[in-house]
């Protein structure tokens, strides 16, 4: 895992089609705009494990989210 300090209004980039912006740094708080392709599912970490485990509970297997995100946004 790479650690990184960074100030509001700062960036990261990952490849060349990711960035990662500190919006806002509050006392216990940080908010983080992310800049990627449409194609690019972004989801917060706990929402995945959750939905995971709700698909387990009801006996149904989890779909391929890129699957999903390509019926949502067909190519043109």
């Amino acid at each position: 895992m790479l650690v990184m300090s960074r100030r509001q209004g700062e960036t990261i980039l990952i490849g060349d089609d990711i960035e990662i912006v500190m919006a806002h740094i509050g006392r216990s708080r940080v908010k983080v705009g992310i800049r990627a392709p449409r194609e690019t599912p972004i989801i917060a970490r706990e929402v995945k494990l959750i939905r995971e485990e709700n698909l387990r509970a009801a006996g149904v297997n989890a779909p391929d989210l890129s699957s999903l995100m390509a019926r949502l946004h067909p190519r043109r």
